[in-house]
């Protein structure tokens, strides 16, 4: 008997060890809407159970490597929040800015670990996953807009969509790095209100775009480019203001100056953007790069670096301007930055529901759903 106790001991870490791992299909095994622009193979079913797409995670797939770009960078962040979020800092109000930051700074890529995951159970779910992987940068940008409230700059109810591309630079390039002859200007007080509609905008768009995703695929790319780019630009007004005061060295910068740091994020950001629009190097070498080396795990990557160097930047900013910026107004309470961060959630959260409840409502056989058959001759190409 306990001969046979030991061998049933032992028989669950058997079991575990012989789950079959997913099968990987090719691109003209699949419907259209998983589709990917250059990625030939490593598709996973596209009725995967969640379990086949957890295990999925553990074998090579064209979106493993998306998984853990955006997975291992939330533990990151929670470290980076945990070490900064001591007793006595999260005591002090100026630093409030920067830990509602972080929360969405460590949402942010945890949604997009989670989207990528399951995206694969089933068409309605791929939609819904990117529709919550939006929310979630919805949500990081907005923690960043928030902080013009609390430099005591203007009033309003901040949010921004962005995306990668944003890498969440509203919230403390207001909080720490408005250019001093911006602050209490008429700019800074319609900055946060601006960033309110843009996060409603960029959300409602980047949802939208995956509407026409099959039929007009050059629109719907443009509209989440679009959707995308222009929080980006607005976000980081404050920055491309204090560059172009500080560019050549002609005089001295004084307290605008930059730090190397915000150098290193616009040029991630950058890179994310020309990753995104280009989707190279797999357009111009398709099936080379199904695996490793696509545009959207470099885009995972460049995005990720950008919002650590922002941190960074935000950092020194943060410190190297406290004196300055204490003899501005007084900043607002904990209530009022909960406040607003929960009606701008809300906001967002009813935009992805009826998104999704349009999704839910259309009939299985829809194009945006199914795809439509592969013509002979593109399926021999593909193969």
């Amino acid at each position: 008997m306990k001969g046979l106790g030991t061998r049933s001991t032992w028989r669950y870490p058997a079991t575990m060890l012989s789950l079959k791992m997913p099968q990987l299909l090719r691109v003209h095994q699949v419907p259209r809407v998983f589709w990917e622009e250059g990625i030939m193979s490593g598709y996973r079913c596209p009725t995967s159970s969640a379990l086949d797409c957890v295990l999925s995670s553990f074998q090579m797939t064209n979106e493993t490597v998306n998984i853990w770009t955006h997975f291992l960078p939330t533990w990151y962040f929670l470290w980076r929040l945990l070490a900064l979020g001591s007793p006595g800092f999260r005591a002090d109000p100026y630093h409030l800015p920067l830990l509602v930051f972080l929360l969405p700074a460590c949402l942010y890529p945890f949604a997009s670990c989670c989207a990528h995951t399951f995206s694969s159970m089933s068409p309605r779910a791929r939609h819904i996953c990117y529709f919550l992987d939006y929310g979630a940068l919805s949500l990081y940008s907005l923690g960043e807009l928030r902080a013009v409230g609390l430099d005591g700059g203007a009033e309003g109810e901040p949010s921004s969509l962005s995306s990668h591309l944003a890498t969440g630079c509203a919230f403390p390039y207001a909080a720490y790095s408005m250019p001093a002859s911006w602050l209490h200007s008429r700019l800074h007080q319609l900055f946060v209100p601006a960033a309110a509609l843009n996060s409603f905008l960029c959300t409602g768009l980047s949802c939208y775009s995956r509407f026409p995703e099959l039929e007009y695929p050059g629109f719907s790319k443009a509209l989440r480019t679009a959707a995308f780019a222009y929080p980006f630009l607005f976000d980081n007004l404050p920055l491309f203001y204090r560059l172009r005061l500080c560019w050549g060295g002609a005089h001295s910068c004084g307290r605008d100056a930059l730090s190397s740091n915000h150098g290193y994020h616009l040029l991630c950001a950058l890179l994310s953007g020309f990753l995104f629009a280009a989707r190279l190097p797999e357009r111009l070498a398709p099936g080379r790069f199904d695996y490793i080396g696509h545009s959207h795990q470099l885009f995972h990557i460049c995005a990720v670096l950008g919002t650590h160097f922002q941190l960074e930047a935000v950092l020194a900013d943060m410190g190297s301007r406290r004196a300055w910026l204490a003899v501005q107004e007084p900043t607002l309470g904990l209530g009022a930055t909960v406040a607003t961060l929960s009606l701008a959630v809300i906001g967002n959260l009813f935009i992805i529901a009826a998104f999704t409840a349009s999704l839910l409502r259309m009939p299985g056989p829809c194009p945006l759903l199914q795809g439509s058959p592969l013509e002979e001759g593109l399926q021999a190409k593909q193969q």
